[in-house]
């Protein structure tokens, strides 16, 4: 395979690695702490999963100069990964708000949805506006949650958390527009610009969701 030769596909790449790593080492850390609520830890452990698996597709269409047949392929597994990754992100907004049992009778509802989405971007032949819309109406549910939580006191870490959702909201905003581009050492367009938010978006959670571990009895 021949890299590509297209500036701003090859810095998107490269930040999507960064995301693999950025990812698997998530995974590391937080395996650590199952024993203070393994069924919560393990829904983060599965959308950091998901989230790498995600972008180390999202790796190879943007670094690698392929057919547009292997392409199609390839998306495939990114969006059904990103389907299930936002379903799973809103079971663990619900856990922290209403608490295990309810996060447990909403997984397998958030999970079809997931599914569905995937199923309509088969069809769809816009399918980055379609994850979009799904991703904003989980983001929202899931920042009015971790709002609400840090307003009460009632998670330590909720004010990183929704820090979080909303520098990734931001993110997201950016890619769609499609209408920004910069160089800092190397050229950047709205999709290298998302992945770099993004990241901070991802230690913005991290650190809330780390907050709120420690903080269980």
């Amino acid at each position: 395979m021949e890299f590509m030769d297209i500036p701003t596909e090859l810095t998107t790449a490269a930040t999507n690695a960064v995301i693999v790593v950025f990812m698997l080492a998530f995974i590391t850390y937080f395996r650590r702490f199952g024993n203070k609520d393994r069924w919560k830890v393990n829904l983060w452990v599965w959308a950091a999963g998901l989230q790498c698996v995600a972008v180390f597709f999202g790796t190879i269409v943007h670094g690698f100069k392929l057919p547009d047949t292997t392409k199609l392929i390839l998306w495939q597994p990114i969006y059904l990964s990103l389907g299930l990754l936002v379903a799973i992100f809103v079971v663990a907004a619900i856990y922290d708000v209403w608490e295990q049992a309810a996060a447990r009778r909403m997984l397998p509802i958030m999970l079809v949805i997931g599914v569905t989405f995937f199923g309509v971007t088969l069809i769809w032949t816009n399918s980055f506006l379609v994850f979009v819309i799904y991703q904003a109406v989980a983001m929202l549910v899931a920042l009015g949650g971790y709002t609400w939580l840090a307003s009460k006191k009632r998670l330590e870490g909720a004010w990183w958390m929704a820090a979080g959702i909303v520098t990734s909201i931001v993110a997201s905003g950016i890619q769609a527009s499609k209408a920004v581009s910069f160089t800092l050492i190397w050229p950047f367009d709205h999709n290298g610009t998302f992945h770099l938010i993004l990241i901070v978006g991802f230690i913005f959670l991290t650190v809330g969701l780390r907050s709120a571990i420690l903080a269980e009895k």
